[in-house]
Formats: C-alpha cells, sequence, structure tokens
C-alpha cells in the first residue's frame, strides 16, 4: 500500500466569476497534485491537513475531523470511463480531480474501517468516515449523475484525522493498524446510499 500523491487546492468560484451565485458555490474541489512519485516534494501535514490546502464549506470538509480526504487511485479508471460516456469527451482526470488530498493504492473502502489507523510514512491518520458528495461534485466533473454514481459504486474514499503531525512525500508506504473493526467504510456507503433512496434525496 502506497501513498501516490498528495494534492491541495484553493477556495475559488465553482462556477466562474460571472455566475451570479458564485459566493454561495465557492470551492476547493479542484485540488492539484503537489507532491507525486515523478515530483516526490516534502509537504508539510498539520492537524488541520495539507499545508496551504482550503475548504470553503468547514461544515462539510476540513476540520480536525475531515482534514484529508483520502480516495484509492483504483477508482480513476470508473470514473474515466463513466465520464467519458456521459459527457461524450475523452476523460483522462489527475490525482486530485476527485477533490482528494491523498491518493492511495492498495487499499479500497471495503477494507477500510472507521476507527482504523492509517501510518503512512512517519505519520499517522484516524479514519473517521467517508466522504458523502454534493452537487459541487457534479459541477466539477461536468456531469449531473456523479454524486449518484459515486454512491451506487461505493467508491466514496474517507476522510482522516491526522493524529501524528510531520512531513510527508508521495511515495511513502502505508500500513493499516486495525481499530474496533465494527462499521466499513463500504457498509457505511450502503446505509447512505439506502437512506437516500428511502428520501428520494439526490443532487
Amino acid at each position: 500500500m502506497k501513498l501516490l500523491s498528495i494534492s491541495a487546492g484553493k477556495v475559488v468560484p465553482l462556477f466562474g466569476d460571472h455566475h451570479p451565485n458564485y459566493q454561495s458555490v465557492a470551492s476547493a474541489i479542484l485540488k492539484k497534485s503537489i507532491s507525486n512519485l515523478q515530483n516526490p516534494t516534502p509537504v508539510e501535514i498539520g492537524v488541520l491537513g495539507v499545508k496551504d490546502d482550503e475548504q470553503a464549506d468547514l461544515s462539510a470538509h476540513g476540520g480536525i475531523e475531515k482534514a484529508i480526504y483520502a480516495y484509492p487511485a483504483e477508482h480513476y479508471a470508473f470514473w474515466n470511463q463513466l465520464l467519458t460516456r456521459e459527457t461524450k469527451k475523452l476523460t483522462a482526470l489527475e490525482f486530485g480531480a476527485i477533490g482528494e488530498n491523498f491518493t492511495i493504492e492498495g487499499l479500497l473502502e471495503t477494507e477500510v474501517f472507521v476507527g482504523d489507523i492509517l501510518q503512512i510514512g512517519e505519520l499517522e491518520f484516524g479514519v473517521v468516515k467517508l466522504r458523502e458528495p454534493c452537487f459541487k461534485f457534479n459541477a466539477t466533473v461536468g456531469y449531473k449523475g456523479a454524486v449518484k454514481a459515486m454512491l451506487q459504486s461505493g467508491f466514496s474514499g474517507w476522510y482522516l484525522r491526522v493524529l501524528k503531525t510531520g512531513i510527508l512525500t508521495a511515495g511513502a508506504q502505508i500500513k493499516l493498524i486495525p481499530g474496533p473493526r465494527e462499521l466499513s467504510i463500504a457498509q457505511q456507503n450502503r446505509n447512505l446510499l439506502q437512506s437516500r433512496n428511502q428520501q428520494n434525496l439526490w443532487e
């Protein structure tokens, strides 16, 4: 298991400067890789996550409990295929495009449980919960069904709390230390999907 990329982003108007309500839909979902296997730049990780990374809506993202958003690189093939088909445009997303801070390899939602600890290099992170996508994800990838596709596929990724701060570089190895193992990210995703289907709550 390995950390392939560390990404960060700034808060910007999601729909451009001329959208009449752009202030209410500002977002930092557009992340860019700042450390990767081709350019393994050391990055400072604090209790609030990647240095210089921003969040527009702290009720949904960021803070101590959602400091880092981790996402499996294995899911990128799914998104590239889906978006190419649905948007009729050849899509090849770069790491960070799902809004994640950490793009990882070798660890999926079925294998990660709330309360697990991930040792990444010399740093430690606690698994908090799945990522619940909103309309901003639809807008970012240019497909109105992206939120539903994320929940239906189970390819949600998860949030991490920073337990040990320091410097991290892409290429670092990941070790999983099991917690209580009562609720996996995949199970949490299925529960959310069932709830949205029952209430018909789709963006």
